[in-house]
């Protein structure tokens, strides 16, 4: 048996990372880790390729040499995945899509002959033994949240490392919170399911034997879910570093409830997390009280997240305009609270209605969905009628988001986190891809691009006053000139 694997392209978004990938000679941002692991549940006998469309095109030989063409989406990916879909159909070629795009949304891809709903683990079996007979179904369905202790190691010797800038691994699904507006619970549950600490040890152990060297993503839902677990997740990474003596370093997603906890923090910063993306909303507490973000109400965010920086952890931080208690003073609001805090990474997204969650029932019942999302974060779209004047909503957030990635701001915000961070934990070494990186924003932020001033001036600043941080102002400054460019586009 023959299968190709496709991964869609994903569109120029915040998360893309897409400008940011020259400077550091990649491809993509981020493997396709899902399919990775379908592949994994393949049998090991059959012929296997795997098409990342961030990577390289799709070509019609691909599609020609395949039995079957498997394909793994989330929301965003949609526009790839018909354009994918209506290539294989026009060569014959079966096709079987899943993941949370499907999961959530069935109904609107009559055009694929076979979708799977849930998660893979329990339905592959079944799957293959289709496939080799013949005789697939239009639809698989998995009604139950499937154990994650035989999920098994992804197939890194499909894709090459070199393309990529960060590896992924996932610890657990689910999320124990229930914000309205989520769809977490709705796929995963408010149980989290997890891996055992020897398959996650067993999963770095297989990438730095491959050969992987750089960051890696953990990308639970929320990585604290069940904090007895992380615990002992992070001291087994903790020993496996100086057992090993690698220098790998952590990003993941945690909720804020991580400030409670002094010993969980010092464990992250021990075990390499450098980065955490934590979903602050809104500084205003009806907002809050709307969505049931109950683990953010009742604190001083501002306080929190400097916590955590002078910890040494940097916070991505999520914010969402559009609640129902929203008025026109949300925008002066969310820039203060965003600038003060110094959450230099800030997504600033409107407020979606996605498929299944409690907010889409309620909006519906009310009678104010309009359409469905497109799952991308920074698209000036409602899809829902909001209380606040939409077009008020709506220009209130394209000029909220130009105006914190304009230069002056993003440097100004870099430098107030910059004042508060305390690297602390295992320092990754200086290499030359780091070096090469730096050149090139010297050219293009420093030499070739509007807002010269103002990078030199930061970079300097920086070197004075924070050398210990430089590397990370240096990253940073990078970074935001892959986020003006998405913010202009607005």
């Amino acid at each position: 048996m023959k299968v190709l694997l496709v991964s869609p392209a994903t569109p120029d978004t915040f998360w893309s990372y897409k400008h940011v990938l020259p400077f550091v000679a990649k491809k993509a941002a981020f493997p396709p880790l899902g399919l990775l692991t379908v592949a994994a549940l393949l049998p090991p006998e059959w012929e296997l390729k795997v098409v990342d469309l961030d990577v390289r095109a799709l070509a019609d030989d691909d599609i020609e040499w395949a039995d079957y063409v498997l394909l793994s989406a989330m929301m965003i990916h949609e526009k790839s995945v018909r354009e994918v879909a209506a290539r294989c159909a026009g060569r014959g070629k079966a096709v079987i899509a899943g993941g949370p795009l499907f999961t959530t949304s069935p109904e609107r891809f009559s055009e694929i002959p076979h979708l799977v709903v849930g998660e893979a683990e329990e339905l592959m079996d079944q799957i293959c033994r289709d496939m080799l007979a013949g005789t697939l179904r239009p639809l698989y369905r998995c009604h139950e949240r499937p154990s994650l202790a035989n999920t098994p190691l992804p197939r890194w010797d499909l894709i090459d490392f070199r393309d990529y800038a960060t590896m992924s691994v996932q610890h657990s699904r689910g999320c124990p919170f229930n914000c309205e507006f989520c769809d977490i619970v709705e796929i995963y549950g408010r149980v989290p399911r997890l891996k055992s600490t020897q398959q996650m040890i067993g999963e770095l152990d297989a990438l730095v034997n491959a050969g992987w060297r750089g960051s890696v993503f953990i990308v639970d839902d929320n990585f604290i879910g069940h904090k007895r677990r992380a615990k002992d997740l992070l001291r087994a990474i903790i020993d496996w570093r100086a057992r090993r003596g690698v220098n790998l370093s952590f990003t993941t997603e945690a909720s804020l409830n991580l400030v409670d906890d002094p010993e969980l923090i010092d464990l992250l910063v021990q075990a390499g997390v450098k980065k955490v993306f934590i979903g602050l909303e809104t500084p205003q507490e009806s907002s809050l009280a709307e969505c049931a973000k109950t683990q953010n109400m009742g604190r001083d965010l501002v306080a929190d997240v400097k916590t955590l920086q002078a910890a040494g952890i940097e916070v991505l931080g999520g914010f969402i305009l559009g609640f129902d208690t929203d008025s026109g003073t949300i925008f002066e609001r969310q820039l203060r609270f965003i600038q003060e805090s110094g959450v230099v990474t800030a997504m600033v997204g409107l407020l979606t209605a996605l498929p299944q969650t409690r907010l889409f029932a309620r909006l519906k019942q009310e009678g104010r969905i309009l359409s469905e999302s497109t799952g991308n974060n920074v698209e000036a779209v409602l899809n829902f009628v909001p209380k606040l004047d939409r077009q008020v909503l709506v220009e209130g957030y394209r000029n909220l988001v130009k105006h914190l990635y304009s230069p002056q701001m993003y440097y100004a915000r870099a430098l107030t986190f910059l004042r508060q961070y305390r690297p602390r934990g295992p320092r990754a070494p200086v290499r030359w891809s780091d070096v090469r990186a730096l050149l090139h924003s010297i050219w293009t932020m420093g030499v070739w691009t509007n807002g010269r001033r103002e990078y030199w001036k930061f970079m300097l600043r920086s070197l004075l006053f924070h050398p210990r941080q430089f590397v990370e102002a240096a990253t940073l400054a990078i970074l935001g000139h892959h986020f003006r460019i998405v913010a202009a586009r607005l």
